[in-house]
């Protein structure tokens, strides 16, 4: 830190980074490092957490990102568009706080974010 306040302009654009947990149908967890700007399933797929497929690459057109916010995230995250909704008729076991990981996107209020992958994307 004290090299940051020393030299401002080096850290000038850098972003700090956010954790997010994946909790995996079974129960394992994948705590990964997530670049703010990024979308929780960039943050996934670069993290190989297994479960988050991500066919259509975050264009919101497949649902295989499905996952479940924690309850105590569901403001932070905020809500579902119209398009995500559409999409989360095409998901297995939709539930009042899924979310289509590709829609969320990161930022520093998401540090601490916890979110378990369904058993299988439809």
């Amino acid at each position: 830190m004290l090299l940051k306040a020393a030299l401002p302009q080096l850290f000038d654009g850098l972003k700090e980074m956010a954790k997010i947990t994946f909790i995996e149908h079974d129960g394992t967890r994948h705590e990964v490092d997530a670049t703010p700007g990024m979308s929780v399933m960039e943050a996934a797929v670069k993290n190989m957490v297994p479960g988050i497929d991500a066919d259509c690459g975050g264009a919101c057109a497949c649902a295989t990102c499905h996952v479940y916010v924690e309850p105590d995230w569901l403001e932070a995250v905020g809500e579902r568009s119209e398009m995500e909704e559409d999409m989360l008729d095409f998901a297995f076991d939709v539930r009042d706080t899924s979310r289509l990981s590709c829609q969320i996107k990161v930022t520093d209020g998401l540090d601490g974010l916890t979110v378990k992958v369904p058993e299988k994307q439809f």
